[in-house]
């Protein structure tokens, strides 16, 4: 790739596997991820020895679920600690999920969660709505809910010293109190927020409508999200597309962690990236989802990315899938987009030279018979 696949292709496991973080866990999951990290994937088994298959293959794959419930059960202990010191003063709070691993779109083993902290005692409110004029009543102040988050906050940090004295607890984000290692088996990130009563909400009474105003500490303002309708979103085309967005996703966010790895950081995140793959051709990545016909979602992704990069005027009309913004809302994502695009070229180049042997003497004579190669390539499975 111009790159080191071997280097790529233990990076992938490690972060699969979680040995990338053997740090951050307990002894005695520090065992159990170390006796799991020699079984074989199928993923592995299935590449037939042929290196660049086997890591575009590997990075589409959904983590293990065990390792998933781990972090989810891990998030749901810190919330329960929590919920019980807010009760004894008498200030009412509830607890949700956001994130990658809610959505299933993580790519570590050992990966961290968001647990947000839901304020009971404010929230605010799109006046224009349906139910604006009934709210009126219970104020819409920013600058109080300011106020009852950096109590919030204060609070929990606290709690978190107390109920869990061997975990290191990082509070210098402006965002986000971390509490990692001691008991706790995953790192959890507690976001101190509370509820917005969107327009749509006031209207369907549906949580994947409901907006999360997160306190943004350093600067002493509310940040509107819409955490709940992205997941609900990206799953719902995901079924449609019969898990092949998710791969798709899972693939571009693996690449950018290898390629950051290697020196080369591509300034899109995680919403990003999702938000970007949420706009392929879904027919493609439908065909991708049949067992065997994965490289079909690798080519897909190629040339989605390679069509936004020579198509600039139309990426930059791009919505995220909640609607809250563009997706390409800075010139710094456009050169990043560009840089991913590379990789993704350079990757689906490797993948051709091993899958069809014509290539490993003679160029293609165009990107549109490279990918129609891969796309009628059949990998068997392997259980």
């Amino acid at each position: 790739m111009g790159r080191d696949i071997q280097g790529r292709i233990q990076r992938l496991n490690s972060r699969r596997r979680g040995t990338d973080s053997l740090d951050r866990v307990t002894a005695s999951d520090r065992q159990v991820i170390l006796e799991k990290s020699t079984v074989p994937e199928s993923y592995q088994k299935r590449s037939g020895g042929k290196t660049y298959t086997q890591y575009a293959l590997g990075a589409m794959q959904a983590v293990e679920p065990e390792y998933t419930r781990i972090s989810i059960e891990e998030a749901e202990r810190v919330g329960k600690q929590l919920d019980s010191a807010f009760a004894a003063k008498q200030i009412r709070v509830e607890f949700k999920l956001q994130g990658s691993v809610p959505c299933d779109i993580h790519i570590r083993g050992v990966s961290d969660v968001d647990l947000l902290i839901i304020d009971l005692r404010l929230f605010t409110y799109d006046s224009a709505g349906l139910l604006g004029a009934t709210y009126s009543a219970y104020g819409n102040s920013a600058v109080g809910g300011v106020a009852s988050l950096r109590q919030i906050r204060t609070e929990s940090a606290s709690t978190l010293k107390e109920k869990f004295p061997q975990a290191t607890i990082d509070t210098t984000g402006s965002k986000a109190i971390k509490i990692a290692g001691g008991s706790l088996r995953r790192q959890v990130d507690i976001v101190p927020s509370l509820w917005h009563e969107t327009s749509d909400y006031q209207r369907t009474r549906d949580l994947i409508d409901r907006g999360i105003k997160i306190l943004d500490n350093d600067r002493a303002e509310l940040k509107l999200n819409l955490p709940f309708k992205h997941i609900h979103k990206i799953t719902q085309q995901d079924t449609a597309d019969l898990g092949g967005l998710k791969k798709a996703i899972r693939l571009c966010k693996n690449i950018k962690a290898d390629a950051k790895s290697e020196g080369t950081s591509i300034e899109l995140s995680s919403f990003d990236i999702a938000s970007l793959m949420y706009h392929a051709d879904h027919n493609n990545l439908r065909s991708g989802a049949a067992a065997g016909n994965e490289l079909t979602i690798l080519v897909e992704a190629q040339r989605h990315l390679d069509w936004l990069y020579n198509n600039s005027a139309q990426a930059a009309e791009l919505w995220v899938p909640d609607r809250t913004r563009k997706i390409l809302d800075s010139p710094a994502k456009v050169s990043a987009l560009a840089q991913l695009s590379v990789e993704l070229d350079d990757l689906v180049k490797e993948v051709a030279k091993e899958q069809v042997a014509e290539y490993r003497y003679a160029s293609p004579s165009s990107a549109f018979e490279v990918r129609d190669h891969l796309r009628k390539t059949y990998i068997p499975m392997v259980y």
